[in-house]
């Protein structure tokens, strides 16, 4: 027993530094070029920074810009609002769209190979030059807008949404599924990193379960929530961080937008500072309080 709880701690121990080698370069970037732009935006949140003839002045002001932006910015409670419900509804429309997508897609199917590279198109497509050729491409928007005319007024979500409100039936849940529904391109563009993450968990269950479960009487569905969910629950909380930090970066978001307009044409640095950190501090604490939940749901085996 001994030996083999050493030999168990051993392989721990060589997993420990094989992850600190592998995220060693983050760290040492995030030491070196990282932490004193943090410090100073930090400083600079407490302070009226005052810019002159190319000079910096910080003065400090203690927590006045934190007031400032809490209780008299007449738009920045209101954009966090809508942005934190917002990232709720996408990111729980990401989690259940990339968990059955990677279902399907770990099926044994002809062409299974190409159309796990279709699913994953839309990371690359998300990501640097194409990007940018996607957001300015005047063709790409000429496109758009002649097919936007072309289905006016024949939208199907469009019709149904506007009987339901003729019934008095439309409340804001469903408004709230409906811009889901309007939105599935951006659902399923930024679902490409966690369809693969789930697909590699999915592929990493013995069939010997399942083949267990067979013969014990168990239904398909059944497995699906005693086998395949349990099994890869800890995959929804790696997902789940990642989607909330993933939409925090989006170029959409309004609340970056709002503090970009206070510290490039206002050119107040102190208050965009304070606004930063406050979006961070919000964001890291859903979270640490979202994380902690699901973290008890997870099932964890050797």
């Amino acid at each position: 027993m001994k030996k083999q709880k050493k030999t168990l701690a051993g392989l721990q121990k060589r997993k420990a530094i094989s992850g600190y080698i592998f995220i060693s370069p983050f760290l040492v970037g995030f030491a070196v070029f990282m932490v004193k732009p943090l410090l100073q935006s930090l400083y600079m949140s407490f302070c009226n920074v005052e810019i002159a003839a190319g000079v910096i002045n910080p003065v400090f002001t203690k927590i006045d810009q934190y007031k400032y932006a809490l209780t008299i910015d007449p738009q920045f409670n209101q954009l966090l609002v809508q942005e934190f419900t917002r990232m709720l509804t996408n990111s729980l429309a990401i989690m259940v769209f990339s968990f059955f997508v990677a279902l399907i897609l770990n099926q044994e199917f002809k062409g299974r190979a190409l159309v796990r590279a279709i699913f994953f198109l839309p990371v690359i497509l998300s990501s640097g030059v194409i990007l940018g050729l996607e957001t300015n491409n005047s063709l790409m928007a000429q496109m758009q807008t002649d097919i936007n005319e072309a289905v006016s007024g024949i939208s199907i979500t469009a019709t149904v949404e506007n009987l339901l409100r003729t019934a008095n039936v439309g409340t804001k849940l469903f408004e709230q599924v409906f811009s889901i529904i309007d939105g599935i391109y951006d659902v399923a563009i930024a679902s490409g990193i966690q369809i693969i993450i789930f697909l590699s968990g999915l592929q990493t269950i013995s069939s010997s379960m399942y083949e267990a479960a067979d013969i014990e009487g168990c239904t398909a569905w059944e497995s699906l929530w005693k086998i395949t969910f349990p099994m890869i629950s800890s995959m929804f909380l790696v997902n789940w961080v990642y989607t909330i930090i993933d939409f925090c970066m989006r170029s959409d978001n309004q609340v970056i937008d709002k503090i970009n307009s206070v510290m490039i044409t206002d050119i107040n640095y102190g208050l965009a500072s304070a606004m930063s950190w406050l979006y961070f501090l919000i964001v890291m604490a859903f979270v640490g309080i979202t994380s902690l939940l699901i973290s008890k749901g997870v099932y964890y085996y050797e």
